[in-house]
């Protein structure tokens, strides 16, 4: 009697988990199954070559691997030019995009530190400053002034000068019409006597054919993966802009609409994209070399004595000059921030 009571008591025991479970995954399943998906859009600038148009290439795919499919990434570079590529995430145009610090150097001169002639001259030397305090310091302007969140950065190949005829000496810069792309260069150019003239990536080409430049500096892989070396064939480093920067950046009331669980799993994909950026970037630069080389280009380097000559202050005074001015038209101590950048490189203050 008492074993078939027990029995009878586990049976109910059973049929009662068995009916809680029953309930319980009648409310959580259709919740699974209701998980809204997330469908964003990426605005990327044209940059055939470059580590950064195959890294924005993988976002889609490494964010719906980290996320199980639940966020869905559309990279686009065709919805807005260049220039709107970061204002267009904080007027909620697009809800991400790939922007280049470089092109928002006359607004915000703390974004084109690295164009000052000079100061940051490599891969390496950006990254120290980076992992220093600029990364950190940019973050901040980023969300105050483009309400943007950044997931993840790297960095353009260093940037060449493209040109019609040899550019090898300072005097050589003299009236040359050259595309640059920051107001630093320009400033430094006009003192050189070129006539400096900013110019979308995909106008470049017809202007090289028209002859309306002689020139153009651009990302030593862009150049090489336009074949820009096709119409100027003399591809120069002068070290002028070395480094320029890109974030991959999201509308910050966007990403704050995420489920916390999503967000960690959107920042670790970054994270990793992030690694892979600067840990790629030297093998994307000597692919970008070997093929020209391969199409009988021979890139030319400048001596540390020609990029002194070009750095000279009578030549470097007026890009500094232009970008001090406009750091106190912000609001911040430019000749300090200066040499937080020459301290985060063991250089002596100025």
């Amino acid at each position: 009697m008492l074993i078939s009571t027990q029995a009878a008591e586990s049976g109910r025991s059973r049929r009662l988990l068995a009916a809680l479970l029953g309930a319980a995954f009648t409310f959580v399943a259709p919740a699974l199954a209701q998980a809204p998906k997330i469908d964003l859009t990426m605005g990327i600038i044209v940059s055939p070559g470059d580590a950064y148009s195959a890294m924005t290439a993988s976002v889609p795919e490494r964010i719906a691997k980290a996320t199980n499919g639940r966020v869905s990434v559309t990279v686009s570079d065709s919805l807005v030019a260049p220039a709107q590529i970061a204002s267009s995430v904080r007027d909620g145009r697009l809800p991400m995009s790939a922007a280049l610090h470089t092109y928002l150097a006359a607004d915000e001169p703390r974004m084109g530190i690295f164009n000052l002639p000079g100061l940051i001259n490599n891969i390496e030397e950006y990254q120290k400053v980076r992992d220093a305090f600029w990364a950190k310091d940019v973050a901040s302007i980023w969300a105050e002034k483009w309400g943007a969140v950044v997931l993840a950065e790297g960095a353009w190949c260093p940037t060449r000068l493209f040109s019609k005829t040899p550019i090898r000496t300072v005097e050589d810069f003299k009236n040359k019409r050259l595309r640059v792309h920051n107001p630093q260069t320009a400033a430094q150019m006009n003192a050189l006597g070129a006539k400096p003239t900013p110019m979308a990536p995909t106008e470049i080409m017809p202007a090289l054919e028209r002859g309306v430049i002689d020139g153009v500096f651009i990302s030593t892989c862009v150049g090489g993966a336009m074949e820009f070396w096709r119409l100027a064939k003399n591809v120069q480093d002068w070290g002028v802009g070395a480094i320029t920067g890109w974030a991959i950046l999201i509308n910050k009331a966007e990403w704050e609409g995420m489920p916390a669980d999503v967000r960690a799993q959107v920042k670790g994909a970054m994270d990793g994209l992030q690694k892979d950026a600067f840990g790629t970037y030297n093998a994307f630069v000597q692919a970008a070399l070997d093929n020209m080389k391969k199409n009988g280009v021979e890139p030319w380097t400048a001596s540390e004595a020609e990029r002194a000559a070009l750095n000279d202050p009578k030549f470097a005074k007026a890009a500094y000059d232009s970008w001090l001015g406009r750091a106190k038209e912000v609001g911040f101590d430019g000749p300090a921030y200066v040499n937080q950048v020459r301290q985060a490189l063991g250089k002596p203050a100025l």
